[in-house]
């Protein structure tokens, strides 16, 4: 494996960031309990997207629609699931046995649908499980903001490569050039500042002699720094299963809801669904359990924009974050019953991922 040279200034994390007990709120029992409470949010968005004026034929179009390609949707999904465990893989050690990596790249995800937290919380269980596993703390934060870029970021370059095919007009659609373009030039500006993130936090004054909040404050910007310049470093080097798995984690979930919407009826134009679905994932931003309301409600409304009859936009909607979100939480919380198993049964099964990054240089 190749090695990878830490940040100027890296400093290490502390060790009550990464507290040996698992994570307040996140035990088995009460994952379950949080998925037969999305499993009833889900059906209250149904019926309310349903008593809406416009969406009358929405329910019916669900109950009607093709098993052929609901199996697809199904199938598809679970290519997204796997796509994120070969990321996170590779991103975190390409030495950890494939069913530790799965066991906890899985829980993340079911945590991710299950809690609100925007995300944080599934982080914060991975970071558990990896140092319970024997993974060094800075290692943890530093890959962990480079997870949490290098997944994220796919949308943001395909926001800006969508966004000016369309406004130019490659992809034709009825989309006018300028809501095509104001999003792309967002998106590009977003990943600008990201990549001058590690310029920007070296100008942070060394925590090391401050008060406890001083010391954290400094570790967190020590992590962010050494995770963005990872994030550039795995991608430069070539790492197959980080680019791989980066993009087959959006690619499969893009083509889910394309075929949720086979199953309904005809998906609009290609260029025209490719930015309502970019565009519409933005409501998932609302810290809510699995952006239930906040992204159905932003897909909705992006489609509609572009052109979807609203019922039908409604409807494929429905089925693909059912299959999105169902999946993930029922195989996450499985997965994360194992997971404990093994962390008890097994004293590191991370700890072969030590050393993988070296010795910081002292800074000038």
């Amino acid at each position: 494996m190749t090695e990878i040279a830490a940040s100027p200034d890296a400093r290490s994390v502390p060790s009550e960031a990464f507290a040996n007990a698992l994570p307040e709120g996140l035990s088995a029992r009460r994952m379950i309990r949080r998925l037969l409470q999305l499993m009833l949010l889900g059906g209250v968005t149904l019926a309310i997207l349903s008593a809406v004026p416009g969406l009358g034929d929405a329910r019916e179009n669900v109950m009607g629609a093709q098993p052929g390609w609901l199996v697809l949707v199904g199938a598809l999904q679970l290519g997204s699931v796997v796509a994120f465990v070969v990321a996170f893989r590779g991103v975190f050690c390409m030495r950890m046995s494939w069913r530790f990596s799965a066991q906890v790249a899985v829980s993340e995800q079911a945590v991710n649908v299950l809690v609100p937290a925007g995300g944080g919380a599934g982080l914060a269980l991975g970071a558990w499980a990896l140092r319970r596993g024997g993974m060094s703390q800075e290692h943890i934060a530093r890959r962990t903001v480079a997870f949490f870029l290098l997944t994220s970021s796919t949308n943001f370059f395909a926001v800006v490569v969508v966004g000016v095919l369309v406004a130019v007009g490659v992809l034709p659609t009825d989309v006018a050039p300028a809501l095509a373009a104001i999003p792309a030039v967002l998106a590009a500006g977003t990943i600008a500042l990201v990549l001058l993130l590690p310029r920007l936090l070296r100008r942070v004054p060394d925590g090391s002699g401050g008060g406890r909040l001083r010391r954290l404050l400094s570790a967190s910007t020590a992590a962010v720094d050494a995770g963005v310049g990872d994030s550039v470093r795995l991608v430069r080097e070539g790492r197959g299963s980080v680019i791989a798995g980066a993009w087959g984690y959006l690619v499969f979930d893009v083509v889910s809801l394309w075929a949720a919407f086979q199953a309904v009826g005809t998906p609009p134009a290609f260029g025209a669904f490719l930015l309502a679905y970019l565009l519409g994932q933005l409501g998932g931003l609302i810290p809510v359990p699995g952006g239930i309301g906040g992204t159905d409600g932003g897909l909705v409304a992006a489609f509609a924009l572009f052109g979807a009859p609203l019922a039908a936009a409604a409807a494929a909607v429905l089925i693909y974050r059912a299959f999105q979100l169902g999946l993930p939480a029922l195989l996450g919380i499985v997965a994360f019953l194992r997971l404990q198993l093994t962390l008890k049964r097994e004293d590191a099964p991370a700890a072969d991922c030590e050393p993988e990054v070296a010795v910081a240089p002292a800074r000038a």
